[in-house]
């Protein structure tokens, strides 16, 4: 068992944020290539984070959300950010599993020549065809870590506006941690823009904790501490966490950094999460 509360979206063209991510209490940083960049500063972001990685050690997840394969971006994205400092990526609009499957040829490729441990995948799914096909997206690979609900490509797909209690929005939020938690996979739930309005977003939290999601995609640091408070962990996720904590820090007295727990392979990884997990609860 892991824990995924949030995941924080960090412009990759912004030196400053990149270097403020380390501090943040969030599961996962994402530095993003994709909707926060405009197409003439990209190159000078994939050098921005790749430079980044090699001088600083990250305590949380690290993933970069790449270009869609549609774009002209994707693989230049891939061939600069792909290395043994991160743990996944982001692969945003994803529509069909043949998709993800052009990407992890490249990326297995990669992993071969650079012998470097399996980079996971979150894909994003903003589309009417990324929401019919969610399950078979979610279990179409053991890369797949978690799917993100994408809801204002979503509406820009359908041609609609955002209205709250929208039942077509609905449908689509409802289905998206179903078909992930079916995969066994956990689901991201979808940003909150209005950064001025922490009542909407406590209760949209709310709402996608009570259907299903694992966590909460985040754009701004003042959004974090609700969402721990919201989706904080269980006891049995506790419970995991004080197991992995003390199995690798015992397993590291032996000069093992690669230990089997409840017939899982745990590493480094999986003890900074139960650590970070423990702080937060006050467990440490």
């Amino acid at each position: 068992m892991t824990v995924l509360r949030s995941l924080f979206f960090v412009p990759g063209n912004n030196k400053r944020f990149i270097q403020k991510a380390k501090s943040l209490q969030s599961d996962i940083i994402c530095f993003d290539l994709e909707d926060s960049v405009p197409e003439n500063q990209k190159e000078t972001a994939r050098e921005l984070i790749h430079n980044e990685l090699q001088i600083t050690q990250y305590k949380q997840q690290v993933y970069v959300r790449i270009n869609t394969l549609k774009s002209n971006n994707a693989y230049a994205d891939l061939s600069k950010i792909l290395n043994s400092k991160i743990n996944g990526i982001v692969i945003p609009k994803v529509d069909t599993v043949a998709e993800l499957k052009i990407i992890e040829k490249y990326v297995s490729q990669f992993e071969s020549d650079q012998k470097i441990n399996p980079i996971k995948f979150i894909p994003s799914i903003e589309s009417a065809q990324g929401v019919i096909n969610s399950y078979a997206i979610a279990s179409s690979s053991k890369r797949i870590y978690a799917l993100i609900f994408g809801i204002f490509d979503l509406l820009n797909n359908l041609g609609v506006n955002y209205i709250p209690k929208l039942g077509l929005m609905n449908f689509a939020r409802q289905k998206i941690p179903i078909d992930a938690k079916a995969a066994g996979v956990f689901s991201i739930d979808s940003i909150w823009q209005d950064l001025g309005d922490m009542n909407g977003f406590v209760k949209d939290c709310i709402i996608g904790r009570d259907l299903g999601y694992s966590g909460k995609s985040i754009i701004h640091p003042s959004q974090l501490h609700a969402a721990y408070d919201i989706f904080k962990p269980n006891d049995n996720e506790i419970k995991w966490a004080q197991e992995v904590y003390a199995a690798y820090l015992e397993s590291t007295k032996h000069g093992m950094g690669t230990i089997k727990l409840n017939d899982k392979m745990i590493d480094e990884v999986h003890y900074k999460m139960a650590k970070s997990l423990l702080e937060s609860t006050g467990k440490l």
